[in-house]
Order: C-alpha cells, then sequence, then structure tokens
C-alpha cells in the first residue's frame, strides 16, 4: 500500500471509514448539533476514557519512509492532534520528540515491551492505547502485551492493504470476543484476555 501527504489511507476514503463515528453526538470534531446516540456514540466517547498514552507505529504518524528527510512536516494529525496525550511513535529512525497543542509525540526505536514500560510511565497510573497501524499491534499481540481490544470494522471494502487477521477466531486461544453489530452497518469486535 502507498501512502501520500493527501491520502493517509491509500486508496481508503476515511470519510466513509469513519462516517460512523462522525456521525455520533459524542465526536469530537462534531460542529453542528445533534448526532446519534446508542452503540456508536458509547464507543465514540469511550476512544479516550483513562487514556493516558498511545502507541503507535510509524506509518500512522505520517508517510515518510527510511531516515527523516523533513523535520518541519509533523504527521497526519495538524497543529491540534486528537490524542491529548504523550503518543509513542515507534520507528526505526529517530528524530526529536515535538509538541503540538497538548500531545507530545517521542520517536522511539525499541521491542514492544520497551516502549509499553515507556508509556505506561508517562500515562502515570491510566491506560495506555495501542493505536495502530495493523503492524504495530500485530507485534504487541505476537508479544502477548494486549489486554482488551476494541475493533470497529466498517463495510467499506479496501482490497489491498495490510489485514489485522484472516478471521478475528484466530485469537480465540488467548482471548474472549464479542461481537456486536450496529444499526450503522459497523461491527464492533470487542477482545479481552481469558
Amino acid at each position: 500500500m502507498t501512502c501520500a501527504l493527501e491520502s493517509p489511507f491509500g486508496h481508503a476514503n476515511p470519510e466513509r471509514l469513519f462516517a460512523w463515528a462522525g456521525a455520533t453526538a459524542s465526536w469530537p470534531m462534531r460542529t453542528d448539533p445533534g448526532g446519534s446516540r446508542g452503540l456508536d456514540d458509547y464507543f465514540t466517547r469511550d476512544y479516550a476514557r483513562n487514556i493516558g498514552a498511545e502507541i503507535m507505529g510509524r506509518n500512522k504518524f505520517g508517510p515518510q519512509r527510511g531516515p527523516w528527510q523533513d523535520h518541519e512536516w509533523r504527521g497526519w494529525w495538524g497543529d491540534e492532534p486528537p490524542f491529548r496525550t504523550p503518543v509513542f511513535v515507534m520507528t526505526h529512525h529517530k528524530r526529536p520528540s515535538i509538541t503540538l497543542s497538548d500531545t507530545t509525540f517521542h520517536f522511539v526505536d525499541s521491542d514492544p515491551v520497551t516502549v509499553l514500560g515507556q508509556a505506561r510511565e508517562a500515562a502515570q497510573g491510566k491506560d495506555v492505547r495501542l493505536g495502530g497501524g495493523v503492524t504495530t499491534i500485530r507485534q504487541f499481540l505476537d508479544a502477548d502485551l494486549v489486554d482488551t481490544m476494541h475493533v470497529a470494522v466498517s463495510p467499506v471494502k479496501l482490497g489491498t492493504g495490510l489485514r489485522l487477521w484472516e478471521l478475528p477466531d484466530e485469537l480465540l486461544d488467548r482471548f474472549h470476543l464479542e461481537v456486536v453489530p450496529s444499526p450503522s452497518g459497523v461491527t464492533h469486535h470487542l477482545f479481552w484476555r481469558k
């Protein structure tokens, strides 16, 4: 999959992928009154509850590969990223931390256990969210470092790119799974450790 500054999800349209969340009353970027209530609104509202730090892969931060060529470019997220916590970006190419509004991005070249330790310390007793992308989530699943996981599957056919799984049942040796369909067409997959 290739990404460009104009298309952070490659060929996928993010408005279609996240339409379910954007339609809710709790969507943080909502500018008009209203929005749906119910299951999707609950998950949108719950997204940031008790989160003290986030871990993401470099692809979620931006499209650059290899050594950083442009330190002026500050990621997909604009001047006010939605995280409002320390964010640990896993990369093989370090760069200085950057602060945008109330989010600080730290660029780390470490294994999942070490990065999780850094994020837990920064979270100061709150939870650490594993934000993606797929490669990063797989690394943490393979290292058996995930306690709970919520994956919202939008009814959008992508066709290419990386898969988190072939079937969610692949994780049933370690996790309970509840699959909850929403009237919006999204299916919420809720995993928690056995």
